[in-house]
């Protein structure tokens, strides 16, 4: 069969009707004017439809050229003898790429936010088939949260991106990625917002002990869990996930595996003798392998139940990662302890290698002293 008949130019004064551009490529043209592209192929005596998307439509129009190259694929992937009547939608390949993704995670939270994103905001993507997605459906999924919360929606983006570029890898989508910023994107959104991680309110560090005397007095994991992270200067999910093979009381030593890290390495954190305590509380009701355990057997405390025993305590609106900005400012402000000891207690990466040596070899000694400092400081007034 005959291929090429039409031309951009004669495609323009076409008549409503269905035109072939040969070997499978059809051109309807409405009544209203527009103007869709479609591939048929018959297999089993069968007869099937498949949409290419529209000619000069929409933010992402499939030109003449590109409508070809489209059917290029489909006739390839028909001679290898794929089954195209179910269309694969962008559920089905966001599915897939999770699932080759899953390996290469830090950890279940990164795990859980990727997916969740993809799954939350992208939901009217989800039953589109991936070869069909163009570049006008991506910004009508980023539309509502663009510049309402702007870093996950550029998140949210390249996600959309990457299963994109899988499907072209795949060969069910073919041309450019319609969630590209640069591609088209950039001119049809407004500016990015510079993105930034913020700073999370915190307790001041003069106001901190008088908290922690309230946890102290209050019951419950969520209080103890709470005050453990203040002690620590540990990050919450890694309170919450503690279990007690990582824990050697009579070394007082936490040892955080790389998996649980956000920087993907073991940390080792010295415990004071208030964080012993509380251990030894904690493990004469264990249950389980969770230090910290919630209300359902081998589920952790929320993050909910620790914000609300924190403010609870008078501390405001001040967050759980606050906590860690309230150690902080009390070791700039308060003491001479040299600032790499202090970013090696949070667990901060450190760019100089000089500097990361060091930590390696002699921090934990001095931060034993510094951790050891900041429970006396917390405890005053108790």
């Amino acid at each position: 069969m005959a291929k090429h008949k039409l031309s951009e130019t004669r495609i323009r004064t076409l008549p409503v009707g269905i035109h072939s551009d040969g070997d499978g490529l059809f051109l309807r043209v409405r009544k209203e004017g527009s103007r869709q592209w479609f591939f048929i192929y018959k297999r089993a005596g069968k007869r099937t439809e498949l949409g290419l998307g529209g000619y000069g439509q929409g933010t992402a129009p499939v030109s003449l050229a590109l409508a070809r190259e489209k059917a290029e694929a489909v006739r390839q992937r028909l001679a290898r003898g794929d089954e195209l009547s179910a269309k694969k939608t962008f559920a089905d390949v966001m599915d897939d790429v999770i699932a080759v993704k899953e390996k290469s995670f830090r950890n279940e939270k990164h795990k859980a936010q990727w997916t969740m994103t993809l799954r939350e905001y992208a939901k009217q993507l989800h039953k589109k088939p991936i070869g069909e997605i163009t570049r006008d459906d991506v910004v009508e999924t980023l539309k509502p949260i663009w510049s309402k919360i702007p870093e996950t929606a550029d998140r949210l983006r390249m996600r959309i991106a990457a299963i994109m570029d899988h499907a072209k890898a795949r060969g069910l989508y073919v041309g450019d990625n319609p969630a590209d910023w640069r591609g088209g994107l950039k001119d049809l959104l407004p500016p990015r917002q510079k993105l930034t991680r913020g700073h999370h309110a915190a307790v001041g560090y003069k106001e901190l002990p008088a908290v922690l005397k309230a946890l102290r007095a209050a019951s419950g994991v969520s209080a103890r869990a709470v005050e453990f992270a203040a002690l620590t200067a540990a990050r919450s999910g890694e309170v919450r996930g503690a279990a007690w093979p990582e824990i050697d009381l009579d070394a007082a030593l936490w040892t955080v595996p790389a998996a649980r890290m956000k920087a993907a390495r073991d940390h080792e954190v010295p415990l004071s003798d208030r964080a012993v305590d509380i251990l030894r509380a904690r493990q004469q009701s264990a249950t389980g392998n969770l230090v910290f355990e919630g209300g359902r057997d081998g589920k952790p405390i929320s993050d909910t139940a620790m914000v609300k025993a924190l403010r609870a305590a008078g501390a405001g609106d001040a967050t759980l990662h606050g906590l860690r900005s309230s150690f902080r400012d009390w070791a700039g402000d308060m003491t001479d302890y040299p600032r790499d000891v202090a970013e090696a207690a949070l667990a901060h990466v450190v760019k100089d290698k000089t500097e990361a040596a060091y930590r390696r070899g002699t921090a934990l000694a001095k931060r034993r002293g510094m951790m050891r400092d900041w429970a006396v400081y917390c405890a005053q007034g108790q």
